[in-house]
């Protein structure tokens, strides 16, 4: 692995992505033998085909971050049996950092818990990345669709140790939980469709998470960005609380009753009185974005000096004008268009 720049205030900093190529036909086929093994459709919240296409994201996802965060030490891609194929460009591109990238795969962050695999539930998978052999004490963790766009240093994500939590306060999500049971109500009541499932909240998910360490009133909200998160946080919480551990990477697929990793890391270290707190610092790319709307947004994040990052939300569910948009926008955004 690299020995990159260290630094100074909160030692080494390590990336960690999670990252899944849904067009696999070997994995497709596995997915689809254990959707029956569970008695699951297709139809099912965490089996949509959504939560494993792949557009080739974790390209600007692992180049932003040798692009804007250059303090990082190496690079975990966790995944599956596979590879994305980025050592050739990351040792062409950025030949300090030639032996930064590593590909984990599931077995080892799941050793001692095997019986859980294979798991296509990235919040099972999320739940174990703390396990990956070697990684820093202090990490910043991303899904393939989190894209640097501005320079970040390391007082960014932690200082002196202490990780940068960036989200809001917010009050219980009273109304869609109210209005998740009055979905599942009319649907397996009136319309007697018993096996509906209602969409999976992020919002009720978080704070049923925050609800884990002590919450009762409110909780630290956060959104689809990277996330800076320390092992013994977490080693400490799941060495207490095995159980909780095993029944949520017993999921194979997503469900609705599993914590958020990222949203427990942060109320216990708000809990511990741990962490800064800091305004969100990013923007959002939606596939139900119109084309005007969506020019508006990448102006916004081209001049706004504040936003940092971008998270580029099912892009493959986008037409083609604004997906070649987007990627052109990204090219421009880390100077890929030379060489090529």
């Amino acid at each position: 692995m690299s020995d990159n720049i260290k630094p100074v205030n909160s030692g080494p900093i390590d990336a960690v992505i999670l990252w899944v190529d849904g067009s696999d036909v070997k994995l497709a086929e596995k997915r689809e033998r254990y959707l029956a093994h569970e008695k699951l459709s297709a139809a099912h919240p965490g089996a949509l085909p959504v939560r494993f296409a792949s557009s080739n994201e974790i390209r600007y996802c692992v180049l932003s971050i040798l692009t804007f965060a250059p303090f990082v030490r190496n690079i975990y891609i966790v995944t599956d049996e596979q590879d994305p194929g980025l050592h050739a460009e990351v040792a062409e591109r950025f030949p300090s950092w030639a032996g930064c990238l590593r590909i984990v795969d599931h077995k080892e962050i799941f050793r001692g818990y095997e019986e859980y695999l294979p798991s296509f539930n990235s919040s099972s998978i999320q739940t174990l990345i703390w396990r990956i052999t070697g990684l820093s004490e202090n990490f910043i963790y991303f899904n393939d669709d989190m894209i640097l766009i501005r320079d970040t240093v390391e007082e960014d994500w932690f200082i002196d140790g202490k990780p940068v939590i960036r989200g809001r306060w917010l009050w219980p999500p009273v109304r869609k939980i109210a209005g998740n049971a009055l979905k599942v109500l009319v649907n397996r009541q009136i319309r007697r469709n018993k096996d509906y499932r209602p969409k999976i909240s992020f919002y009720i998910r978080q704070w049923k998470t925050s609800r884990l360490t002590g919450r009762r009133w409110r909780y630290f909200f956060h959104c689809h960005t990277a996330h800076p998160m320390r092992i013994k946080t977490l080693e400490d919480y799941f060495s207490a609380n095995e159980e909780l551990l095993r029944k949520t990477i017993s999921y194979r697929f997503r469900d609705a009753s599993q914590l958020i990793l990222t949203s427990l890391a942060y109320h216990l270290e708000i809990r511990n009185d741990s962490a800064h707190q800091a305004r969100l610092n990013l923007g959002y790319l939606h596939p139900w974005y119109s084309e005007a709307r969506l020019n508006r947004r990448i102006d916004r994040c081209t001049k706004d000096q504040r936003i940092k990052s971008v998270c580029v939300q099912s892009i493959e569910m986008l037409g083609s004008n604004q997906r070649e948009k987007i990627f052109n926008w990204l090219d421009n955004v880390l100077n890929l268009n030379y060489g090529n």
